[in-house]
């Protein structure tokens, strides 16, 4: 499993999304290559593969084991929904996930996590056969303990380990991107249109949920802060980075235009 997500998880994940190639003759697809291009400029890293998912939910994601071979994907939602500026805020944050490596070790954990899932079913399918037969106490014994353990352990444990390093390379791929395009408000405004549109990508699963700039499930959970909300959240509160973009800014005031949000 690992092996295949290391050499094959980036086009794993783009066909399991129906991610297609752009199409240069439509005026919003040529604008999003230029922003890429530009983006692709300001961070140093090589002009990466640019895909679209014809889906009216905002949202975007970056993949690849390197920078040589990353992609960036966004939604015909966010295409329409946002403008120049804040589609180069949100192309400057998968740029961002492509120089900090984070696209390699998203793309393993998102691999890895449906292999998990795999072996989870697969343990719970031998549980199961293994009360039926009857081939001896020891034997059985033998299946059902590792079973258990593997059924009821490895997908939470994976999980959180996704979990927490989606959280924390989140944070970090905001503030480079307010670096690459010396504009923070940019992406500020960016997510708070992904916010308010409030629709969910139904394309996206739980594997491949962390990849994604803002949270394509829409769980309440993403919205809270607090110690349980760290575990069980893929991303940091959209609220509170709304909110550090704006400091960055240098517009403490911006806060104001945050709700519910907690320093």
């Amino acid at each position: 499993m690992a092996l295949t997500a290391y050499n094959y998880g980036g086009n794993l994940i783009l066909s399991s999304i129906g991610a297609e190639k752009l199409d240069i003759q439509l005026p919003e697809h040529r604008e999003f290559h230029n922003v890429v291009t530009e983006m692709a400029l300001a961070s140093g890293c090589p002009m990466p593969r640019v895909y679209v998912v014809f889906d009216p939910a905002p949202n975007a994601f970056a993949t690849g084991q390197d920078e040589k071979s990353s992609s960036i994907c966004v939604t015909t939602g966010l295409l329409a929904l946002l403008n120049r500026e804040e589609t180069q805020g949100v192309v400057a944050h998968e740029m961002a996930h492509i120089r900090n490596n984070d696209t390699l070790v998203m793309m393993l954990v998102s691999v890895l996590l449906g292999g998990v899932a795999l072996l989870a079913d697969w343990a719970q399918r031998s549980f199961f056969s293994s009360r039926h037969t009857r081939r001896g106490a020891n034997k059985n014994l033998i299946i059902v303990v590792p079973a258990l353990l593997l059924i009821i352990l490895s997908p939470l444990i994976s999980r959180l380990m996704a979990m927490a390093v989606s959280r924390q390379r989140e944070y970090l791929a905001d503030a480079s991107a307010a670096e690459f395009t010396r504009n923070p408000l940019g992406l500020a405004h960016a997510l708070e249109k992904i916010r308010d549109a409030g629709m969910p990508f139904h394309k996206a699963s739980r594997g491949t949920a962390h990849l994604f700039i803002a949270n394509p499930l829409r769980r309440r959970v993403d919205d809270r802060e607090g110690k349980m909300a760290d575990l069980l959240s893929t991303h940091p509160p959209i609220n509170r980075r709304i909110l550090l973009l704006y400091q960055m800014a240098g517009l403490p005031g911006g806060s104001e235009r945050v709700q519910g949000s907690k320093v």
